[in-house]
């Protein structure tokens, strides 16, 4: 996984003159975290909105410290950092303006397992000048799932993550990644189908996973996704083995990411002796 910089004509790549950003700003959810990690309040410009909510992201309290930005150009241009880092996904307007203004800029990719954490992790860290912290990041990460690997559920779990109108997150997918460390097994992962694949409740039940996992913003918005939740079948059939997680914080792949495993790996065992 490489990140992308803007280049300036007739001169070298911007990410090397940025490094030692003083005044460095963030667009995009999944970067919001990593410059909150990797820099103390002083030295940022702004995050996302998204930053100071908890379930989209784990550094909110440390976002209530700095200033928040709906990504648009006006912003960058008021605030006028020394670095912008954006998402490739996200912002696209923004971005291209960004470039046309040759503005100092790291477009980087969403992580979708621990490897490309860690890549994102040291890029963005050297950028920064902070190579240090991020491997203390990395470090702690690392020791994390670790312990998770030295112990493993007394007995096979298999998961759905079942919610968007029956969509199910597969291989290549952060929630896969996190459920594996967790030593759960994703049952949509066996199948031949891409990151995502989509179950109506028939083809669910013969599947006959053991956990139904649910996006949290998905079984607190009333809609279709609330009344597959809540078919009759699958009220008896899972009560008591349903798990909720974070959604929008599985859509990132951030250090964090081992202590949601953690944290999953608790919400399963609670679940399979029937506590959920």
């Amino acid at each position: 996984m490489m990140l992308g910089s803007v280049l300036l004509p007739g001169t070298a790549p911007a990410l090397p003159a940025a490094l030692g950003a003083q005044h460095v700003m963030s667009l995009s959810m999944c970067t919001d975290d990593l410059l909150l990690e990797l820099l103390p309040p002083e030295r940022i410009a702004s995050v996302t909105y998204y930053s100071r909510d908890p379930s989209n992201s784990y550094q909110w309290p440390q976002a209530a410290k700095v200033r928040v930005n709906f990504g648009t150009v006006e912003e960058v241009l008021a605030e006028k950092p020394d670095l912008v880092l954006a998402g490739t996904y996200t912002t696209p307007s923004a971005r291209s303006l960004l470039k046309m203004l040759h503005w100092p800029m790291l477009e980087v990719p969403p992580a979708a397992d621990f490897d490309e954490i860690r890549s994102v992790t040291r890029q963005v860290a050297h950028a920064l000048q902070r190579d240090e912290v991020g491997e203390a990041l990395i470090a702690k990460m690392d020791s994390t799932l670790r312990a998770l690997a030295a112990t493993h559920p007394p007995q096979k779990i298999r998961v759905a993550a079942w919610g968007e109108g029956g969509s199910i997150p597969g291989k290549g997918t952060m929630f896969d990644s996190i459920l594996r460390a967790a030593g759960g097994v994703n049952i949509a992962a066996s199948l031949d189908s891409g990151a995502y694949t989509s179950f109506d409740v028939e083809q669910l039940l013969v599947a006959h996973p053991d956990i139904l996992a649910y996006a949290s913003n998905i079984t607190d918005t009333p809609g279709l996704n609330t009344d597959l939740a809540r078919h009759p079948l699958i009220l008896k059939l899972y009560s008591g083995r349903q798990v909720t997680y974070p959604g929008a914080l599985y859509s990132c792949g951030v250090v964090e990411s081992a202590d949601a495993a953690v944290a999953l790996r608790a919400s399963l065992l609670l679940a399979m002796r029937g506590g959920s």
